[in-house]
């Protein structure tokens, strides 16, 4: 299909004129995307009405789809603009690299276009790339049209491609063993390991393993590589977590060697604030504390009824310097990853548990920030300072929150009246700007694993979210603004934590969802926390408040880390950054030399030659990290409930329709949180259709519907602990009374539930159990539908 050639851009129109929807395209296009509205403001001309009527042209491009948005700038849709994420894919004819977006949707722009690769690399930037590899590209487009109408400049190598396999040894009594892979996408497939290529594996081991030629006929071959350790040994679970995303796991020596050699700080050079009287509140388990508290009221009688606030974050970058070993490791792991069984650290345990962890009575180096608010809690100034502190106790959420509940204990005691109530009250005061500028109010209760020693599960509780969480959080929320706001003053680089807006397709399946049940998301021009708030209001104590909070969650764009501002939609905030944790983060390292470059706090800051571009590519790195550690948290505590469910197949379990598509139903158990999968193919005997809209599969003959967020009865039939998998039956009637219903309840056809209708659809495509269609003769699905790959 010949694709239809697009207007050139042409030499501006006289000053002020507005251009036409074909000449902004035109110029977007041939700026090859990212264009800002600056950018066409500039290259116009356009005078103050002109700029007022451009917004409006710009929002209906975007309504029509002919622009899409990206943070502050905007590209043409069908094409790919700027800098873009990527995955190489294949060489062509002269042995050239190509790649494709890996953010392109080819239900409506047909298959991705290919990017060739070009090398604008320094020879320190990494290793290079190869095909399967995910890279940050710049593009621009080519005349090639055919071949791979965009060239990309390799900005960053992001994940390298795994080339060798993770799972469980079974040994063989023949000889030889068999490969059990980890992941949920090669449930059910077995790799042969052959006699002598065992490499000292045994029975129960995890091991990596490299993929030997594939056969004509018969089960894929591997040779086991190396073994990771026993899957029966304490932590095998998150161990499986750490290898299956290539998280590093082990310091290197000289790593470890700078941080055994670092050294306390003194009070060279810094303010001694060690008698003011701050304090860590921290959850009862953890095992560093960087960051420390304090609040006094405003003696200042042009002040009446504020507060003086301190919050002091342990100095990481006075021990931690650009381009030192340390450094550069802290930058490959991006942050912390937080297993129920083990922590994996950004820093060597000498930094994070010794030299930087705020411990009580004993001296810190810190970067505090001194903040004034006012009796409602908006902040008037701040201002920052490098400093020795000495934290004077450490106390648990619980223990201070027990202390102004009146219960306290002999270490609140003593602080009751001069540190913790100061403190309360001061935070009432935030409460009251947190409540004006109505940040989205998700309600989502937090799950908190209980091992055995053994590392297996024990339970799964709920912590109750008490006001001490709440201050710790508001606290930390006005500090990390008064960071972004300080750098952008001194227009130093930094990286901003940043939270764009749901996008409108997000928007519409939302509405489409709310409608449903009975309800509407008003349009606006422009979306805001607070309307998302007031859905969540009227389902407050209903039986859909649990499903509406992770729906309207669902719908919200991912936090990430930028060099460019575009503000943080969730928290209604203009210029955030991360700052409080550089213990576990890289974004806050980098903040903290930001901010000591910026006011002349030392020589340890951010290099002279760090540009807001440089910083672009740390962004992106330490966001696919961030994405990384999210990931493997979630299949470790995955692989632990699937675990503890082992033992219980067969069992009847209350639970809620949490996810809904083609392939079946997603049911999270009221028990203990647990998800688990429905195969559509295994519901009533007649085929069930999947309603985008009704977010339900309604039966084709019947029109019994199970929806998003019913309750259903479910029996527990398989479960896989290596990969995390429950796989359900269910057991409740659904419903029928949604619009797709066309016969009544005594039309319903009966029969045993599981089995095949005899008049199921003859093009229903066959599914396996965990809900991946089934290949037919020819290797194609049949169906009109493709499984969207929804993790099971």
């Amino acid at each position: 299909m010949s694709k239809k050639p697009k207007k050139k851009f042409k030499d501006p129109k006289p000053h002020g004129a507005l251009p036409s929807r074909a000449e902004i395209i035109a110029f977007i296009s041939e700026r090859g995307g990212d264009v800002s509205k600056r950018d066409i403001i500039r290259a116009f001309r356009l005078d103050g009405a002109s700029k007022v009527q451009l917004k409006s042209l710009l929002r209906d491009l975007k309504d029509d789809g002919e622009i899409k948005g990206r943070r502050r700038t905007v590209s043409v849709a069908g094409e790919v603009g700027g800098t873009v994420m990527a995955s190489i894919v294949a060489r062509d004819s002269d042995g050239e690299l190509l790649a494709e977006p890996l953010e392109w949707d080819e239900a409506e722009f047909g298959a991705a276009p290919r990017i060739r690769l070009n090398f604008g690399r320094k020879p320190s930037a990494g290793p290079a790339p190869g095909i399967g590899d995910r890279v940050l590209l710049r593009t621009h487009k080519t005349n090639d049209e055919e071949d791979a109408p965009y060239t990309g400049r390799v900005i960053k190598v992001l994940d390298k491609a795994q080339k060798q396999l993770l799972g469980i040894y079974r040994k063989m009594a023949q000889g030889g063993g068999r490969l059990i892979p980890v992941d949920k996408k090669s449930l059910g497939r077995e790799i042969a390991i052959p006699p002598g290529m065992e490499n000292g594996a045994e029975d129960g081991d995890l091991v990596t393993a490299d993929q030997l030629p594939q056969r004509a006929f018969g089960l894929a071959t591997a040779k086991v590589r190396e073994r990771l350790g026993s899957i029966k040994s304490e932590k095998a679970v998150s161990l499986i977590a750490i290898h299956a995303h290539g998280i590093p796991n082990n310091f290197p020596n000289a790593v470890i060697e700078a941080a055994e050699a670092a050294r306390p700080a003194t009070a060279d050079g810094r303010e001694d604030w060690r008698k003011l009287a701050l304090i860590t509140i921290d959850p009862a388990d953890a095992k560093d504390h960087d960051d420390a508290v304090h609040a006094i009221a405003d003696d200042n009688p042009e002040n009446r009824g504020g507060f003086v606030l301190t919050v002091a974050i342990a100095d990481v970058a006075h021990y931690v310097t650009p381009d030192s070993a340390m450094d550069r490791e802290a930058l490959i792991r991006g942050n912390s990853v937080y297993f129920p069984d083990r922590v994996v650290p950004m820093l060597p345990e000498r930094i994070s548990n010794d030299l930087c962890s705020l411990r009580p009575n004993e001296d810190r180096a810190a970067l505090a920030v001194r903040m004034i608010i006012d009796a409602n809690g908006r902040k008037q100034r701040h201002s920052f300072h490098r400093v020795l502190m000495r934290s004077h106790a450490k106390l648990s959420y619980q223990q201070a929150q027990a202390a102004i509940d009146g219960r306290p204990d002999d270490v609140t005691q003593p602080l009751l009246k001069e540190v913790l109530e100061p403190l309360w009250a001061a935070y009432r005061a935030l409460a009251k700007a947190r409540d004006a500028r109505e940040p989205l109010a998700l309600d989502i209760p937090e799950r908190k694993l209980i091992l055995n020693a053994d590392g297996t599960l024990n339970r799964v509780t709920q912590p109750e979210r008490l006001d001490a969480h709440k201050l710790i959080e508001e606290f930390m929320i006005m500090a990390n603004v008064a960071a972004a706001e300080t750098a952008e003053a001194k227009r130093t680089p930094i990286v901003y934590r940043v939270h764009d807006g749901p996008s409108l397709e997000k928007a519409a399946a939302l509405r489409d969802f709310l409608h449903s049940i009975g309800m509407t998301l008003a349009k606006a021009d422009q979306l805001r926390p607070a309307l998302f708030n007031s859905v969540l209001a009227r389902v407050k104590n209903t039986e859909y408040e649990r499903l509406v909070n992770e729906v309207v969650l669902r719908s919200q764009a991912q936090a990430e880390y930028s060099a460019n501002n575009y503000g943080h939609f969730g928290l209604t905030l203009r210029r955030y950054a991360h700052f409080t944790s550089p213990i576990r983060r890289y974004a806050d390292l980098i903040v903290h030399r930001s901010l000591i470059r910026a006011l002349n706090l030392g020589n340890d800051g951010l290099p002279n030659g760090t540009t807001s571009e440089s910083l672009e590519e740390i962004a992106a790195r330490i966001s696919a990290a961030e994405r990384r550690a999210m990931a493997a948290e979630r299949e470790t505590v995955d692989r632990l409930i699937a675990h503890f469910m082992a033992d219980r197949i067969g069992a009847h379990f209350r639970g809620v329709v949490a996810g809904v598509t083609r392939a079946g139903i997603f049911v999270k158990l009221d028990e203990i949180g647990a998800d688990g999968f429905v195969p559509a193919r295994t519901i009533g005997n007649e085929y069930f259709a999947y309603h985008e809209a009704l977010q339900a599969l309604v039966g084709d003959r019947s029109g019994e519907a199970y929806r998003l967020g019913d309750i259903v009865e479910v029996k527990l039939v398989e479960a896989v602990p290596v990969a995390g998998a429950l796989r359900f039956e269910l057991l409740s009637e659904g419903r029928y009374d949604l619009k797709a219903t066309r016969k009544t309840r005594s039309d319903r056809p009966h029969g045993h539930r599981g089995s095949h209708a005899p008049g199921e659809r003859q093009n229903a495509p066959k599914r396996g159990k965990y809900g991946r269609p089934l290949p037919n003769k020819s290797g194609k699905g049949k169906g009109k539908h493709k499984h969207k790959g929804k993790r099971q």
